[in-house]
């Protein structure tokens, strides 16, 4: 039956209720260590505030590589020498203090990172990590296609990392970002009776000709209504820090503005915003 298991014409978990949560966060910038301990604090957070699933934003740690939009590849080398030095290693000392405050929060997270590679020196993935209550990592999916721009910074993902998990929540899967536009990676998903899915997202300048608020809501509610699932939303931030960090000239500092834009929300199986959205450049977690 292709993607369509036996699993899938399990009963669903009609009689699950429980809190999820939505982290619209700024990481600490190329710092991953700070950037986990972030992290960890909104984990715990959001365990207090009684959510069972916490969601952050795509590569949050360290960070989303936003120079690739401001400047010529060569001009921004060294950014990304440091996000190669600041990715996370899957398994390694960051994934274990994730998993610990998950732990800890006794909560599914959700979180993306910048996934640095074992088999080639300098090879990145974008890539959300899953982890269960009991701070196990519960799987991850890499980006299966950078989108644009992203093609210099991280590798392709494969089909391989496209699958659901059996929770105690629901059927839990996830989507980077574009992925979340893709009709054949959003199927495959629905294909084994997904309930749960987290969509994250970077965030753009405000004033951005993008609208990527609308892009996001529009398009979580396409696979909400479609799926007939609930799709949490996490949204990262642009800082004031992040601005005068990339702003070193005049024109980069025009186009990153003096606000950002995303989309952090929880939506229902109709379609509509059931929690949120998170205000605008304000970090915040969306509880629904």
């Amino acid at each position: 039956m292709g993607l369509i298991s036996d699993e899938r014409l399990r009963p669903p978990h009609q009689d699950c209720v429980f809190v999820a949560a939505a982290v619209q966060a700024a990481p600490v910038y190329l710092n991953r260590d700070a950037t986990v301990d972030k992290a960890c604090a909104l984990i715990h957070e959001a365990g207090r505030g009684g959510a069972r699933l916490v969601a952050f934003p795509e590569v949050f740690v360290p960070g989303f590589p936003h120079w690739i939009y401001l400047d010529r590849p060569q001009a921004n080398e060294g950014h990304f020498v440091e996000l190669v030095r600041e990715a996370v290693e899957v398994p390694g000392p960051a994934t274990d203090a994730l998993g610990r405050a998950a732990r800890d929060a006794s909560a599914y997270v959700v979180i993306g990172v910048n996934e640095r590679s074992r088999r080639s020196a300098g090879e990145l993935f974008n890539t959300n990590l899953i982890f269960a209550p009991d701070g196990a990592l519960l799987g991850w999916h890499r980006k299966l296609m950078p989108t644009y721009a992203e093609k210099m910074i991280w590798s392709f993902g494969d089909g391989s990392t496209l699958r659901v998990h059996d929770t105690a929540i629901g059927r839990l899967g996830t989507l980077c970002c574009g992925e979340n536009t893709n009709p054949l990676a959003r199927f495959a998903l629905i294909a084994q009776g997904e309930q749960v899915h987290v969509a994250n997202y970077p965030a753009r300048p405000a004033g951005d000709a993008v609208d990527l608020r609308y892009n996001i809501q529009i398009r979580s509610a396409a696979h909400a209504f479609e799926g007939k699932c609930f799709v949490v939303v996490a949204g990262s931030l642009i800082s004031a820090e992040m601005r005068e960090f990339l702003g070193d000239t005049p024109e980069k500092r025009r186009l990153l503005g003096d606000g950002s834009q995303t989309f952090t929300g929880i939506l229902g199986p109709t379609g509509k915003v059931i929690a949120g959205p998170a205000g605008d450049d304000v970090e915040e977690i969306v509880y629904g």
